[in-house]
């Protein structure tokens, strides 16, 4: 295993104990608890981006009972808003704070100058302090699958993409959804709207309602809200979520969901502290390690596609398979990867769409 993957693995991994200085074992002393902050970009409501983050808050409360106390802001907004909440928990004697919004990168890095002793870690950014980590996941994974999904159940050869900023996350996954519907079927076409926001209900469901306008009978999104989905549902066409499973909504439409699980990561983090063992390096999860997953297929879903998808699924897991491989070529017509595996730092550059995707990349 290489260093990069001992490291990674070390950062996912969880200690069985907590160490103790061993003046406080000598005394008997009750340790303290770590405290641990949250800021979330939108409300936690009942699935979605933040409702992910929650529940894997819980789960490390869970998992780490008394030794860490936790508290979380929702609804933080990208920009000045965000520098104030997170230097507030600073301020407060949290010791570990978790920004959970791209947007939140820069805010993350002032606040972090000011209180070098405060251990942050930046959801999807690429900066780092001495004190400021940064994790992500290999969403992209599970966009493929999903995109293999699409291809195979879609009667129109169209899906729609609901996508709310043009960052390289979400490009990644407009991008790995297409190759995926394309190798599922050679024609098919992706259709996105942007909404140059994360957190919009209303906006997001316009946007659903457009592309099944323009001839998409699924429908995903990158967005914060079920909005999407349920606009999907309510016209009748077929979805596949992100962030978190959303049957409840969308019994009817929806054929899977693309799930994020961050529950063992925010233990791993957690307990690294506690053990005086955490370093500012960045982490990245995937269908390997289970930080993204594929919901229960609808039983709409013909068993040969869901034997395709999960085999493919374990494909990509063992690392037998790369959702960015071979040969692939812009939506111009301009050649990006001529064979073998696109690398990581090709990948979070992107700019294009790939073949199959429908319209002009946007500018920014």
């Amino acid at each position: 295993m290489s260093p990069a993957l001992r490291h990674v693995a070390a950062r996912f991994g969880l200690a069985l104990s907590c160490l103790l200085p061993a003046a406080a074992l000598a005394q008997g002393a009750k340790p303290v608890p770590l405290k641990v902050g949250f800021v979330f970009v939108s409300p936690v409501g009942e699935a979605g981006w933040t409702y992910q983050h929650q529940l894997g808050r819980l789960e490390m409360e869970k998992a780490l009972g008394s030794r860490v106390v936790a508290r979380h802001v929702e609804g933080v907004a990208e920009g000045p808003e965000s520098e104030r909440v997170i230097r507030d928990l600073a301020q407060q004697g949290v010791q570990l704070i978790f920004t959970t919004s791209f947007g939140y990168m820069e805010p993350t890095l002032r606040v972090a100058r000011d209180f070098p002793a405060v251990k942050f870690e930046h959801m999807g950014g690429w900066k780092t302090a001495p004190n400021v980590a940064t994790y992500n996941a290999r969403f992209y994974e599970g966009r493929y699958l999903a995109g293999l999904v699409a291809g195979r159940m879609s009667k129109t050869g169209t899906a729609g993409y609901v996508a709310g900023f043009p960052v390289p996350e979400v490009v990644q996954g407009i991008n790995a959804f297409a190759l995926g519907m394309r190798a599922a079927n050679p024609k098919a076409q992706l259709r996105v709207v942007w909404l140059n926001n994360w957190f919009d209900p209303a906006r997001e469901r316009d946007a659903a309602v457009t592309l099944v306008h323009q001839g998409a009978d699924v429908i995903t999104h990158h967005s914060a809200s079920t909005a999407a989905v349920q606009a999907a549902e309510e016209q009748g066409v077929m979805s596949i979520p992100y962030h978190s499973d959303m049957r409840s909504l969308a019994p009817k439409g929806q054929l899977t969901a693309v799930t994020h699980h961050w529950g063992r990561f925010y233990t791993g983090v957690a307990q690294s502290v506690l053990d005086g063992r955490w370093s500012a390096s960045p982490a990245w999860g995937g269908l390997k390690d289970g930080m993204v997953q594929l919901a229960p297929f609808h039983p709409r879903v013909p068993p040969d596609v869901v034997a395709l998808v999960r085999a493919r699924g374990q494909a990509i897991a063992s690392g037998v398979f790369h959702p960015f491989s071979g040969r692939i070529v812009d939506n111009e017509g301009r050649q990006r990867l001529a064979g073998g595996e696109m690398d990581e730092a090709a990948i979070s550059a992107m700019d294009y769409y790939v073949e199959g995707v429908v319209g002009a990349f946007p500018k920014r």
